[in-house]
């Protein structure tokens, strides 16, 4: 299990600016939900100072990308635009007492979401989609721009720093060498990854010893358990499908509707990959589902 700062998870059960900013008139959206993250921050800027005067976040992801939202929109409160795009990534990591390794990319996505808000107030082109042939990860959808930026601005230095940062070769690994390639493009004195390719992924340990049977019913004990919390406030969740990563669920009672439906999900999948030991996103099941 993953060490959270106090921080962290003060962010996580009490984010601020969680929904919607009235009247926005700055919007930027990153990821998306078939990758497991998605951030839609939403800014509401002085024209006659071009300062921040309030920053809203509506988050679908774990833990971490709830918790880096809410800190992202309370640095940049009372900032300039200007000011505001020189806040990185490690910025946000440092205002919630860090983060560990493996959720990295969570501070990252808070630094394109601002960016890409900027953008839109500017009335600026910004957007993530990527040209056939500069997409490294197709897993996770990132392109070989996201990856050398990031390697630069965090002095990364192995395949598995990336991962951690990018989410790029956490899903079946085949970007592995095209990675590797940028890292040395960038880092020209460094000999190559920590971390061979031939090597077992940690985080996949605990889901490769399980038959599919095994693994469909450890999610349902961990949806289980976290049942009850649900219901104390007249809300529930139950398993719909299984389908590779992809975990299907149905929200019940007050969890129909509730703003904050998605940071319910995000922390069922935060728990549900603590227990699997792999990458899985968790979202809401389709009505054809739901009537089978």
């Amino acid at each position: 299990m993953w060490d959270y700062s106090d921080a962290v998870q003060d962010h996580f059960f009490n984010p601020r600016n969680a929904g919607a900013v009235r009247d926005a008139n700055a919007i930027g959206e990153v990821g998306s939900l078939s990758c497991g993250d998605a951030l839609r921050l939403t800014l509401r800027v002085d024209p006659e100072t071009q300062t921040i005067r309030e920053a809203g976040f509506q988050t679908f992801g774990c833990g971490s990308a709830i918790a880096s939202s809410s800190a992202l929109t309370e640095i940049i409160k009372g900032m300039t635009l200007d000011e505001a795009l020189k806040v990185s990534n490690q910025d946000i990591a440092e205002a919630l007492g860090g983060l560990p390794p493996e959720k990295m990319h969570c501070s990252v996505m808070g630094r394109e979401a601002l960016q890409a808000a900027v953008a839109n107030y500017r009335g600026e082109r910004w957007e993530d989609d990527h040209e056939e042939g500069a997409l490294v990860c197709k897993c996770f959808a990132v392109d070989d721009v996201l990856i050398e930026e990031t390697i630069r601005a965090n002095g990364l230095t192995s395949v598995e720093q990336v991962t951690h940062y990018t989410k790029a070769g956490g899903g079946c690994s085949a970007c592995h060498e095209g990675i590797e390639e940028i890292l040395a493009r960038v880092n020209t004195s460094v000999p190559g990854p920590s971390i061979p390719r031939s090597a077992p992924e940690p985080a996949r340990a605990t889901a490769s010893r399980m038959t599919t049977l095994q693994r469909i019913r450890r999610i349902e004990e961990v949806i289980e358990d976290l049942r009850p919390s649900l219901q104390r406030d007249h809300g529930d969740v139950e398993l719909v499908d299984v389908d590779g990563r992809t975990v299907y669920v149905s929200m019940k009672g007050a969890c129909v509707g509730c703003q904050m439906a998605g940071l319910t999900l995000g922390g069922i999948q935060e728990r549900l990959m603590e227990a699997l030991g792999e990458p899985l996103r968790v979202i809401p099941a389709r009505p054809e589902q739901l009537s089978a």
